[in-house]
């Protein structure tokens, strides 16, 4: 099956101030043209969608069915009525990996067909807390659980584990074990620069720790399903990926602890145009910088509020 994947436009309404749309608020409106989407199989049945937002996980067996992550409601439609063989079948476990709208979005779509939507804990309240002011309809996951959640669904065992704060403060890693297929959704972004969510409870350094620990934990060959990629990029990678966003991480935070002791100014840290061995990374959106990555380690170094 061939993949096809136009880089998402928004990865939550966090994110949606866009400088650029005040340039062309009097130019007349265009039609915004569909979202390109691609289901693709992996193995063992499991497998992603790619269409406007974060990627879903799919598992699908003559069995059982499990989806991970929503996207926005017109993906999540695309994505429910091409589901490979479901034809009609309600979808045994929906997770949010977190709270973002590009991955929670399309909630009610799937809410419709699924028996049960699942998150760690604290991802309903920052959800409620994040989308309180927003005109879109939230739904919000209906099973949640504290440090893990593990099931066997038909033939597949599903296991999610919360380890701590990263890039918000409750993402999900969720394994497909039999199939060795780890979706690490926003924990891993390819070649792009990384949303961190302070106000949501990021953690930079804990987001390191987790990448290692995963890589340590996970068997060799295990296939990594990523939230994000740079356009014309898979969004399945192995190992040596969680590796590198470590160490985007670990350069990021050396520059900004050596800013800092050298008293320089949040400004001044900020303006590095590139980081060295990391040059080739790209901004999904505007405010997605490497910018943005200095002045989060920068906040989070300093301990600044989570504004």
């Amino acid at each position: 099956m061939s993949i096809s994947r136009r880089q998402f436009l928004t990865t939550s309404s966090a994110l949606l101030v866009i400088p650029a749309r005040r340039l062309l608020a009097q130019q007349p409106a265009a039609a915004t043209p569909p979202p390109e989407t691609a289901f693709q199989a992996i193995r063992r049945d499991v497998g992603y969608f790619t269409g406007r937002g974060g990627t879903i996980g799919w598992l699908s067996t003559p069995e059982a069915m499990v989806v991970v992550d929503t996207q926005y409601a017109d993906t999540a439609a695309i994505c429910l009525d091409g589901l490979p063989g479901r034809k009609g079948r309600t979808i045994d476990r929906v997770f949010n990996t977190h709270h973002h709208a590009d991955h929670t979005g399309g909630n009610g779509v799937f809410r419709k067909v699924s028996t049960k939507i699942v998150a760690q804990k604290n991802v309903p309240d920052l959800q409620r807390t994040a989308y309180a002011a927003s005109k879109d309809p939230q739904v919000y996951a209906d099973s949640t659980f504290d440090t893990t959640w593990s099931e066997t669904v038909g033939k597949e065992r599903v296991t999610a584990s919360f380890r701590g704060p990263a890039h918000t403060g409750g993402d999900s890693i969720v394994h497909f074990e039999h199939a060795d297929i780890v979706h690490l959704a926003d924990l891993l972004w390819i070649d792009v620069h990384p949303f961190i969510d302070r106000p949501g409870g990021a953690s930079i350094e804990n987001w390191t720790k987790i990448l290692d620990q995963v890589a340590k934990t996970m068997p060799a060959g295990t296939t990594y399903i990523a939230g994000h990629a740079q356009r014309g990029l898979p969004v399945t990678a192995d190992r040596k990926a969680l590796a590198r966003q470590r160490d985007y991480f670990d350069a990021a935070l050396t520059h900004a602890r050596a800013g800092i002791a050298s008293s320089k100014s949040r400004d001044e840290i900020v303006a590095l145009p590139a980081l060295r061995g990391f040059e080739s990374y790209q901004a999904l959106i505007p405010r997605l910088s490497l910018a943005a990555t200095l002045g989060a380690a920068y906040d989070e170094l300093t301990s600044a509020p989570r504004q």
